[in-house]
């Protein structure tokens, strides 16, 4: 295989990054509850999510390298040639919480966004990988039999595939919890699936040649913990108050 893989003469990354914005809308639009949130409040989560998601991701990216980021501070375009899912979806939280405090809408909206999130995610990864080394979010040199050579004669950890393989078990995972009507309260399997990502991406960014300019650690991995530190203690707040209404209703309404 020679990267990048062209697809009836079109990029990859353009092409199957086109395809995630169109067809997880589309899968929102289908799938949200529509008894529960009105078009018009529908629309302006989805506008909150939009704007959060681009800031988020770009910022995310510029702490990559600080230090290049400072030098080339002026330089648009260095300032919106990268973009990062983790920060997009950081981003894309504040912006929907923004979105509902504006149109003065309480209650969770979050549940709705897994699945939407999830195949956009995987079509995504898809073009990321058919990109080869121009994407850089390829993992480190390998011995393993899942090793891919992206054109430069070395084997390297595919982990836009262990990305696609690692949501499409998470979106099983939590598509059966909600069949089975075992959701604790209202957000739980947006929070449980954004927990489980971001220990995923702390994880696997371990095996991604990037720089690591803090504690050993990558910029996705500090916005990683940050996500963390803010999910875990939340949860762990909402499942106390579960069964208590009127005190759990000001937790409830997080995403």
């Amino acid at each position: 295989m020679t990267f990048p893989v062209y697809i009836f003469g079109i990029h990859p990354h353009f092409l199957f990054e086109s395809l995630s914005y169109f067809i997880g809308f589309r899968v929102y639009l289908y799938t949200r509850n529509k008894e529960k949130l009105p078009m018009e409040a529908a629309l302006w989560v989805v506008v909150g999510a939009i704007f959060g998601a681009f800031l988020g991701s770009k910022f995310v990216y510029w702490l990559e390298d600080p230090v290049k980021t400072l030098h080339y501070w002026h330089d648009f375009v260095y300032l919106m040639e990268g973009k990062t899912i983790v920060g997009g979806l950081l981003g894309g939280l504040i912006g929907v919480e923004t979105a509902k405090l504006i149109i003065g809408w309480k209650s969770s909206t979050g549940d709705d966004f897994v699945l939407p999130l999830a195949v956009g995610m995987m079509i995504g990864r898809i073009g990321c990988f058919l990109t080869g080394m121009d994407d850089h979010t390829y993992g480190t040199q390998t011995s393993w039999i899942t090793g891919v050579d992206f054109g430069d004669g070395i084997k390297r950890h595919p982990t836009q595939l262990y990305e696609i393989v690692f949501l499409f078990g998470l979106a099983s995972v939590l598509f059966m919890i909600k069949g089975k009507k075992k959701l604790l309260w209202n957000g739980y399997l947006f929070q449980l699936f954004m927990l489980s990502y971001l220990i995923f991406r702390f994880v696997i960014d371990f095996i991604k040649p990037t720089p690591h300019p803090y504690f050993h650690l990558n910029n996705i991995q500090i916005a990683c913990a940050a996500g963390i530190f803010y999910y875990v203690p939340l949860m762990i707040k909402t499942l106390k108050l579960k069964g208590d209404p009127p005190n759990a209703e000001q937790t409830l309404h997080i995403l």
